[in-house]
């Protein structure tokens, strides 16, 4: 995939149409943590909480220019890719059935539907879900979105130009990785830009099959993918994402699910934003990684919202944070 800055433009402009760019700020209090110049790029200023919205704009758009006879599609998710082909398929008015596995966030879940789109619950995990919805994709004759596509990474990297035109000099960028659009969008705008900042990958110590993957040269999936962090929870890899991700990303920094809820509570506490597992899987890598930062100007990867947090495993650490503030403003 290369990376023609005209075309990510042309994408950007269609993006646009929906979602104005996002804010990016620089936090002192995250910044003191890491001691480098660290900016948070606020993805969960979309209409769905997170940067997915900038692909599934730019995907079905695409779809319907190509394929106007096309009615229906159909995809599988853990939440934010689903809410943005079921936000995407609304406008176009093309039906969308959205294939998630059980126990699915159901606030994410909840979301999906109000975007007006089928959901259907089936398999363990999101690698079961999307087996499912292949099959069903032919069964029902529906068009088949992945969760990885260049036409994603063209969409998702607005998300980069903005960063990158709004933040000079940035020497790092820690992006989550899932099955890989975010990243791989990342390093499409930088390359279109001619930035030299280090795109750096960040997984979950539990779901670590990119990392694996990297490491090995060659795709190796895992058993299982159990981590608070839904959207990082993936144990087949994208083969042409990982390509990309070899040739493009600084490193893979692997967190574990306590630096992963400690992320998370600071995140509220020193921002005030909620983020989900995925959310702060960066800030974490950050912290993990505050000896190499000093000094540097940091982007910590696409924020999103709490919405990804599923109401029975919501860590004890933010309901605690939570309840703090809002005692504290209440007069005794």
């Amino acid at each position: 995939m290369t990376a023609d800055l005209a075309r990510l433009d042309d994408a950007a402009a269609l993006v646009r149409t929906v979602v104005p760019a996002t804010p990016q700020y620089c936090w002192p209090l995250l910044s003191r943590r890491t001691g480098a110049e660290l900016w948070v790029k606020h993805e969960n200023h979309t209409p769905i909480g997170a940067f997915k919205l900038r692909g599934g704009l730019v995907y079905l758009d695409e779809l319907r220019r190509a394929q106007p006879q096309i009615r229906g599609v159909i995809t599988a998710t853990r939440g934010n890719h689903g809410q943005s082909i079921a936000y995407a398929a609304s406008r176009l008015g093309l039906a969308a059935t959205i294939v998630v596995p059980y126990g699915n966030s159901v606030e994410k879940n909840r979301a999906i539907e109000a975007f007006g789109a089928t959901l259907v619950e089936e398999g363990h995990d999101f690698q079961a879900a999307y087996e499912y919805a292949v099959a069903r994709a032919s069964a029902d004759d529906l068009h088949l979105v992945r969760s990885f596509d260049p036409a994603l990474v063209r969409g998702v990297a607005s998300c980069g130009l903005e960063l990158f035109r709004a933040v000079d000099g940035l020497a790092v960028v820690y992006v989550p990785i899932g099955l890989g659009s975010g990243i791989c969008a990342m390093i499409a705008a930088r390359e279109a830009l001619g930035e030299t900042a280090e795109i750096v990958g960040v997984v979950a110590e539990n779901a670590p099959t990119y990392a694996l993957s990297v490491a090995a040269g060659s795709p190796v999936s895992t058993n299982s993918a159990d981590t608070i962090a839904d959207g990082l929870a993936v144990r087949v890899p994208d083969a042409e994402a990982l390509a990309i991700i070899r040739a493009g990303a600084a490193r893979i920094v692997t967190v574990s699910e306590s630096e992963i809820r400690r992320a998370m509570r600071i995140l509220f506490t020193d921002t005030h934003n909620i983020a989900e597992g995925a959310g702060a899987a960066p800030l974490a890598a950050a912290l993990q990684e505050r000896g190499r930062l000093a000094g540097k100007r940091v982007r910590r990867g696409a924020g999103r919202s709490g919405s990804g947090i599923a109401e029975l495993r919501q860590p004890r650490a933010i309901s605690r944070a939570i309840s703090r503030r809002w005692m504290s403003l209440v007069p005794s």
